[in-house]
């Protein structure tokens, strides 16, 4: 998978099967300029995730979405710009790590994000002919970055809080700090995510790191009813704002 190196990268998150024209809500994030999307493979027991994309999570597996509809679903638009699959372990782990990965990049993912995959337990999927995209949170040791920035392929998430994801009304001051940190070692682009939710807030962290991943903001979006097109010109704002820094 390779992100645009000669501008800021814009990675909006969907939950997959959260409302029934979602894949019309994709097509018109990649229009209004989105570099790569994470697409949510829904799961019953999101840890991670907090009370938007939980919501979100809840419409997808009450609409009946299953992880086959979904990926069918992807395999519609894949190819125009990078997929990132995010779940958790148990999906990964059910079938193997092999076939799993297999089926996502059958279906045109790029990467695959599973945070709460330890990363010692790493390696069968990163044997997979697609990305591992791993996760750094401000509290992590500087000898677990050097690992994290070593192992990690695509791009590397940094989580700019220690919490779930949300909208949030300010970025995180934790964030200049593990931006820099993971930059002074890793080649890779560092995206910064969880708590960007305005054109202000993601141009700031867009002049810390490489770019940004959009989630909750995203989703309350969607899960309130907004049009693809709504969607759209939501995301251009964050471009814009970006762009212009």
């Amino acid at each position: 998978m390779k992100l645009p190196t000669d501008h800021k990268v814009v990675m909006p998150y969907l939950t997959g099967g959260a409302v029934g024209d979602w894949t019309e809500h994709l097509r018109a994030l990649i229009d209004a300029g989105a570099d790569a999307i994470e697409i949510g493979l829904p799961f019953s027991d999101p840890t991670l995730d907090g009370a938007t994309i939980q919501e979100a999570t809840h419409a997808a597996l009450s609409r009946g979405a299953t992880l086959r509809g979904i990926l069918t679903r992807v395999s519609e638009v894949a190819g125009t710009v990078p997929l990132v699959a995010s779940t958790y372990a148990n999906l990964v782990v059910r079938d193997g790590a092999a076939a799993f990965c297999a089926t996502l990049r059958d279906a045109g993912f790029d990467g695959l994000i599973v945070p709460d995959l330890p990363l010692e337990e790493c390696a069968e999927a990163e044997q997979q002919d697609i990305d591992l995209v791993l996760l750094a949170s401000p509290a992590t040791p500087d000898e677990r970055l050097d690992e994290i920035a070593r192992r990690s392929r695509g791009f590397v998430y940094a989580v700019t809080v220690m919490g779930t994801t949300g909208e949030r009304e300010t970025l995180a001051a934790s964030a200049a700090d593990l931006a820099r940190r993971l930059t002074d070692r890793c080649d890779l682009p560092v995206l910064l995510g969880f708590g960007i939710s305005t054109p202000a807030q993601a141009a700031q962290a867009a002049q810390l790191a490489d770019g940004v991943v959009i989630g909750a903001a995203i989703m309350r979006r969607v899960l309130d009813g907004a049009s693809p097109a709504e969607l759209g010109g939501y995301l251009r704002s964050i471009r814009q704002a970006i762009d212009e820094g």
